[in-house]
Formats: structure tokens, C-alpha cells, sequence
């Protein structure tokens, strides 16, 4: 798909700088928001409709957290391919609308790191539901927008106004490409941290 209309958005993000300008361009033109606690408390409290991810697959955040996203209704909508009539036929048989673009960015590995946290605490901030969605939307590029930077809400809010709210697949590939650097960057990140002592800093 050269085009892809920019229909339905997943929005769960650590930094929220610039997150109240995009989901209200992203809404003003109609598209649907679904988002995860802390984001989507603060985009309610700014006037802007959005679907709790529970809310979408009847099943709660467990774990303090640690679980949210990680559901066959979440990734299902990420992961099907649009140019694929089977793909879109099972969507359409288990209820699940597909996504079209995910904003995702990560837990701060690093400010941990530089904080000497202890492992236990330290292990918190690793994240697993963004590398995982962030991975899943670059994997199947052609059919979502991955975004994992605020730095990229201007370029993408101008690129989908002028377009008609559709976005082209150079920026998809563009994005993806970052994506899968900067989740190996990530886990690099961590591993160096886990290999300092065996990961186990002073208590």
C-alpha cells in the first residue's frame, strides 16, 4: 500500500512532550485514539476522546504495570497485513479493527543506568510492551506508522495534513528503519547494565 489512510492509533508513551498536540491533530481528523493509563488520563483530562486499552480487550493492566498491552486484540490490530484478504477477513471475524499507526516511545533505561539504581529497581524500567509494539508496527511497515519520538510529531502532523491523512510508505520504511535502531540500541543498553557486577548494584 503506497497511501495508508491514518484511520486508528495506539498512543502509550513515557515522554509526553508534544503528546497534546498530536492526539488533538490526530483526533481533530478523525482518528480514533486507543491508549494505555498515565497517556490516556492525561489526554482525557485534555478534552480528547480516547479507548483504555482495557476498555478494548476486557482484560485489566496486571503486574503494577507490567502487563497492558500485551494482548492477540492489540497486536492482531498492529500486526495484519492490509494488503491481505485473509488477514483483514480474520480482523473482521474476531471484532478487532485494525491500526494504522503506533506511537510508542520507552521507559528511561537510561536515567536508571546513570542513577546507579539497584537491579530490582532498575529491572522496573526496563520496558517490554513498547519495544514489542514499537517492533511489531515496524515489522509490518507497510500497513503502520510507527512513531517513537516526539522530535517526529511535527513532520508527521504536516506530512498527514497535506496528504490528506494518509501517509506515504518512504515515511513508514523511514520510520520502521528507526524503530529497529533504536530498540537495538535499547537492549544493548541493557545488557551492558545487566553485565556490570552481574547487573546487582549496592542495595
Amino acid at each position: 500500500m503506497e497511501l495508508l489512510p491514518i484511520r486508528r492509533a495506539i498512543l502509550s508513551v513515557t515522554d509526553k512532550s508534544g503528546l497534546h498536540e498530536f492526539a488533538a491533530f490526530l483526533a481533530h481528523n478523525g482518528v480514533e485514539i486507543v491508549s494505555t493509563g498515565g497517556t490516556a488520563g492525561l489526554l482525557q483530562k485534555a478534552g480528547i476522546t480516547v479507548l483504555e486499552v482495557n476498555a478494548l480487550t476486557g482484560f485489566p493492566e496486571i503486574l503494577d504495570g507490567r502487563v497492558k498491552t500485551l494482548h492477540p486484540y492489540i497486536y492482531a490490530g498492529v500486526l495484519a497485513d492490509k494488503d491481505k484478504t485473509a488477514h483483514m477477513q480474520s480482523l473482521e471475524h474476531l471484532g478487532v479493527p485494525p491500526f494504522d499507526l503506533v506511537c510508542v516511545n520507552l521507559y528511561n533505561f537510561s536515567l536508571a543506568a546513570e542513577n546507579n539504581l539497584p537491579a530490582d529497581a532498575a529491572v522496573e524500567e526496563i520496558d517490554i510492551g513498547g519495544p514489542c509494539l514499537l517492533r511489531a508496527a515496524a515489522k509490518n511497515y507497510r500497513s503502520v506508522l510507527a512513531v517513537d519520538s516526539p522530535s517526529l510529531y511535527p513532520r508527521i502532523m504536516r506530512i498527514l495534513a497535506t496528504g490528506s491523512m494518509k501517509a506515504p510508505l518512504d515515511l513508514r520504511r523511514e520510520c520502521a528503519v528507526r524503530v529497529f535502531s533504536a530498540t537495538s540500541a535499547y537492549d544493548a543498553e541493557i545488557a551492558a547494565y545487566l553485565s556490570a557486577s552481574g547487573g546487582e548494584r549496592a542495595k
